[in-house]
């Protein structure tokens, strides 16, 4: 438990570390990085009207998503949170000493790990904290910034009610797999998250009476408060805030089951701009400018990003859900199984009904509990304002069919209005299929009108790595990517891409900069959006000053994607990566899937079966009981490897491409691919990341200790591969050490690991016994090491 907290402990140190050489750099005044990279779009022969507008329409939309890579309890992110606190005031030479000992004395004598698994609604709530704790705070902080370095570069505001940034959220609203999502849950979340922003903003608001003291007004105002009150803003103001407390006053009412008279509550986002942005012309009209850029912008900023549903909740629910409906209702109307049809057929029955005036559903008909559930939630979206909800997410998509039964499930329980609904390509072959699949439906008249010129597909990062390894995964990712947004483009629709990425490399994950760069030109065209996964929500939005920089991060690369793209990647780099990709696949394949050893190695080599009792979240760690590795989610897959320091999918056939290629005398070609591509360059510095977090000792004595001597051959060659591929990817960036370009990362992972061996040598210790001789206390104690080690490693799955 020491090494663990002392891991705990080392992150919120070097996190304040990075707030602090940013406010250090910000008070010596070096280079502003946006500023920078605004000035060298306008150098580059962008127009300073072009880039203030791109800007101001930018859609960056950063989805917190549900996956439960959150190992920490709540609790004791609260009391991290004081010692970040604590550390701010200790460079104010504040006396701190003795509180800093009292936290870390409450969390030494805290347990670490919950007792139960956390509920839909807690994970929501969890959301919402990091809005209110850090985001609330950041987004003005980092508007003004922005503003800042527009005006110093181009002498242009940006504009106050534009908003280049949004967050939606899965909390509450993701049930593919997770039969604890249900439509009740997703209802509550709902509700909860526009309590939460009106008890946000009517804090807000109360604040802010209390500041506007003036009595000067300009006529606009004075006509609406009259000329008799010397204090014409705060009694302005009291209608909005009184709106405010009545709305969080009868959401907490309907949450608790009473009946409510909605009269009097605030239901429209401009009904709150409005009030705050004729105060603040008043204020500019009557001298008070240096009033007005004060609270009140931080206000309207607030407005503008998260507006009164705080958060817009994507649904998200797997294809075959949806085909079970048309399955119980053609064989209630007897029309056969809906399954067994062709695609042509399905769709004609589909759009047939689309265009019909008469109900498909019938009033008498007694589906089952599964499909009255999605029926439930399709009636749920239905009557939710679409300012609450964001896209309707479908996983595991691979055919127009799977896009129009949605539609027709929405329009037969009422729907009003158009949702944006998502194909989720996530497999090697839907990624393959998937230009294709968006092409026939953009074919479809009725669907393109539907579309209203804006088509949104996901990009699934987790399962098509998992499903064909890192490299071949990234490749078709990228290939993807290129040709949906050609077909977009032939078509006249604005492609969105909604990227799925996790936290780790084996699940997409990575420097958010760099990533977005790294994309297909033309595919971001003003327009990203994006998951924050697990415990990586915290490490990037956590604490408002590294918010404020990640907001920065995401905003810069996306409208440098937009407005300077980059050249095409040259054909014949195309055609070699499809030979390394196909390489690496067959070689990823021929372990994970064909080698015999390979799952009975898996599961007595790493925690992996013991990681389905750490109450992490609310979803099964498996999509089936019985399946086997492919049904194993991402998450766990990914979290079991790290947890021995072999790291498997984030290497496993990148060792075999690149090795072959190299010595294939290719290593001439690789280093000038590396030098002159983003894609190429990104994807080998993240696996050189990977691999200097990797410790081939470590995953030996996990072997040796777990394992039976006759799986042993394979540990050995998988050991052996992974030198390897270190070997290759120094030959490639020309170095004599992984990470000699990047000091600072190294000297991150070399300071933990010393803290990092003993938990590994505990856990195995403590997985023999418990699998031996099985004990509540040693699975307890097993718990709080793969918590340490999470910590230690930055990131669970």
């Amino acid at each position: 438990m020491r090494f663990t907290q002392f891991l705990n402990l080392a992150n919120i140190a070097e996190e304040h570390h990075r707030v602090r050489r940013q406010l250090d750099a910000n008070e010596q005044d070096e280079p502003d990085e946006f500023a920078a990279l605004i000035e060298q779009l306008h150098q580059s022969g962008q127009s300073a009207q072009s880039i203030s507008q791109t800007l101001s329409e930018l859609r960056v939309d950063l989805v917190l998503t549900a996956h439960p890579t959150e190992v920490n309890r709540r609790t004791l992110i609260q009391k991290y949170d004081a010692i970040t606190d604590c550390l701010k005031r200790l460079d104010r030479q504040e006396p701190v000493s003795d509180r800093l000992d009292q936290l870390i004395a409450q969390i030494w004598h805290t347990d670490e790990i919950r007792k139960q698994r956390p509920t839909p609604v807690d994970e929501a709530k969890w959301g919402f904290a990091v809005i209110e704790n850090s985001l609330w705070k950041a987004i003005p902080a980092f508007y003004k910034r922005l503003d800042q370095s527009l005006s110093n570069v181009l002498q242009i505001n940006l504009p106050l009610h534009c908003s280049p940034v949004r967050f939606s959220s899965w909390m509450g609203g993701d049930r593919d797999g997770n039969p604890n999502v249900t439509a009740k849950v997703t209802e509550e979340v709902l509700q909860l998250a526009r309590w939460m922003a009106a008890d946000l903003f009517a804090r807000d608001v109360d604040e802010l009476r209390k500041e506007l003291s003036m009595f000067r007004a300009n006529a606009e105002l004075r006509s609406l408060v009259g000329d008799t009150t010397s204090e014409p803003y705060r009694v302005f103001l009291g209608g909005l805030k009184a709106k405010l407390e009545a709305t969080r006053r009868g959401i907490e009412a309907k949450l608790k089951g009473q009946s409510v008279d909605e009269s009097g509550w605030i239901f429209d986002d401009q009904e709150l701009l409005e009030p705050l942005m004729l105060c603040h012309r008043s204020l500019c009209d009557c001298g008070m400018s240096n009033i007005a850029s004060g609270l009140l912008e931080d206000i309207i900023r607030r407005a503008s990003c998260f507006g009164l549903a705080l958060v817009k909740i994507d649904i998200r629910q797997n294809a075959d859900r949806h085909r079970q409906v048309f399955d119980e209702l053609c064989a209630f109307y007897q029309l056969g199984s809906y399954s067994d049809w062709s695609e042509t057929q399905k769709q004609a029955f589909l759009l047939k009904e689309l265009e019909s005036k008469r109900p498909l559903i019938p009033r008498d008909w007694q589906p089952s509990a599964d499909v009255q559930e999605v029926l439930d939630t399709c009636e749920v979206v239905a009557k939710t304002s679409p300012d609450s909800l964001g896209s309707y997410v479908i996983s595991m998509a691979s055919k127009p069919s799977d896009v129009l039964s949605v539609i027709l499930l929405l329009r037969e329980k009422g729907i009003r209005w158009n949702m944006r609904v998502a194909p989720l390509f996530e497999t090697l072959a839907d990624l393959d299929g998937g230009p294709d699949c968006i092409a026939d439906l953009l074919n479809i008249d009725w669907y393109k009108a539907y579309t209203q010129g804006k088509q949104e597909v996901m990009i699934g990062y987790s399962d098509s790595s998992k499903d064909a390894g890192q490299l071949a995964a990234a490749w078709g990712q990228y290939r993807a990517q290129q040709a949906l947004t050609h077909v977009c483009q032939q078509h006249g629709v604005h492609l969105t891409l909604f990227h799925g990425r996790g936290g780790t490399v084996g699940r997409g994950g990575g420097p958010s900069h760099t990533a977005i760069l790294s994309q297909p030109p033309g595919s971001v065209a003003g327009a990203l959006r994006v998951t924050e996964q697990g415990e990586m929500i915290r490490f990037k939005f956590g604490v408002p000053e590294i918010a404020v920089r990640n907001l920065e991060l995401y905003t810069g690369a996306v409208l440098q994607a937009t407005l300077c793209p980059g050249e095409p990647a040259k054909p014949e780099w195309c055609n070699y990566m499809d030979k390394l990709a196909q390489t690496g696949f067959k070689s990823y394949r021929s372990i994970v899937r064909e080698d015999p050893q390979f799952v009975p190695y898996f599961r007595s080599t790493t925690p992996e079966q013991e990681l389905a009792k750490l109450p992490l979240g609310s979803r099964p760690a498996k999509r089936r009981v019985d399946g086997g590795v492919e049904s194993l989610r991402a998450i766990p897959w990914i979290f079991a490897w790290t947890q021995i320091r072999l790291l498997l999918p984030a290497w496993l056939g990148s060792d075999t491409a690149l090795g072959d290629a190299i010595e294939s005398g290719e290593l001439n070609r690789l280093q000038e691919i590396y030098a002159n591509w983003p894609f190429f360059r990104t994807n080998i510095d993240m696996l050189e990341m990977v691999l200097a977090k990797t410790d081939k000792s470590i995953a030996a004595y996990y072997e040796k200790r777990l394992t039976s001597e006759d799986l042993g051959v394979l540990g050995a060659s998988l050991r052996d591969r992974l030198q390897r591929t270190a070997q290759w990817v120094k030959q490639i960036k020309q170095v004599n050490r992984l990470l000699e370009d990047n000091p600072i990362i190294r000297q991150s992972i070399e300071v933990r690991n010393p803290y990092l061996d003993p938990l590994h040598f505990l856990q195995v210790e403590l997985l023999y016994r418990d699998r031996n001789q099985p004990d509540q206390r040693l699975e307890q104690a097993l718990m709080v090491t793969m918590a340490g080690i999470s910590a230690g490693m930055r990131n669970t799955g």
